[in-house]
């Protein structure tokens, strides 16, 4: 679990983030939605400790990450898996060194080892036969599945998505938001996503908090938010006419 405690962040005379608590559940798919400058960024790079937060409090399964010095708080950065928007590959190393890099950078593995640990998460995310081939020479959701896969090569405890549904298309991304939401599962994991994707909060939305302009504006999970009288959550997620239409149905059951 990850707890956040009336975190505020600015840059110059500007408050971006303005006193956020909120938890996110362990084993669950943790979304964080919102319009672009609601401080979603932010958000992420805080807990990520690539911000340093002006006040507040950020804790990994109850330990405070700002009052731990730089070895304490490399233990922990070591636990969490990233998966970037646009998944971020390294273009001149195959499939396998891609997902091998991790274990490089945090482990003292022999390198038949790394190979046997990443041969484990390249079968789990269904990427066989891919070991060897770079990443122009597999398609956009393979991509990712690699992203997914380096990100959980050392068995992390907590998993941050940025976009990871970004540039794909409807079934792929929906494949995606299922291999996220197994894994998270499969191995316990504090999952949190940040995203623009309506389908991905309609699939995985477990819990879901929702930003405006730096404040915890409402949160709940895909079920309640199809149901919310929160104007700023309705007028956010009903700004199609398709979401309009899935909202009439809801409501009608």
């Amino acid at each position: 679990m990850i707890e956040v405690r009336e975190l505020r962040k600015g840059f110059g005379d500007v408050e971006v983030l303005k006193g956020l608590t909120t938890s996110f559940d362990k084993g669950k798919t943790n979304l964080i939605i919102g319009q672009s400058g609601s401080g979603k960024t932010v958000f992420i790079k805080s807990m990520l400790g690539l911000f340093r937060p002006d006040s507040g409090k950020i804790l990994y399964d109850g330990i405070c990450y700002s009052d731990l010095d730089f070895e304490e708080q490399r233990a922990i950065r070591e636990k969490i898996g990233m998966v970037f928007q646009g998944s971020a590959l390294f273009d001149s190393m195959t499939v396998e060194e891609n997902i091998m890099f991790p274990l490089q950078m945090f482990t003292k593995m022999k390198k038949t080892e790394m190979r046997e640990r990443a041969n484990v998460v390249i079968d789990r995310v269904n990427l066989e036969n891919a070991n060897h081939k770079l990443p122009s020479e597999i398609s956009g959701g393979m991509q990712k599945r690699v992203a997914i896969a380096r990100a959980i090569v050392n068995n992390p405890r907590y998993l941050f998505c940025d976009e990871p549904n970004s540039g794909l298309d409807p079934h792929t991304a929906t494949v995606i938001d299922n291999l996220i939401q197994e894994i998270t599962k499969e191995f316990n994991i504090t999952t949190i996503i940040n995203t623009h994707d309506m389908n991905s909060v309609m699939e995985i939305g477990e819990k879901i908090v929702f930003l405006k302009e730096g404040n915890l504006a409402w949160e709940g999970d895909k079920t309640q938010i199809f149901r919310t009288d929160n104007e700023e959550v309705t007028n956010f997620v009903y700004s199609s006419n398709l979401f309009k239409m899935v909202r009439k149905a809801q409501n009608a059951q």
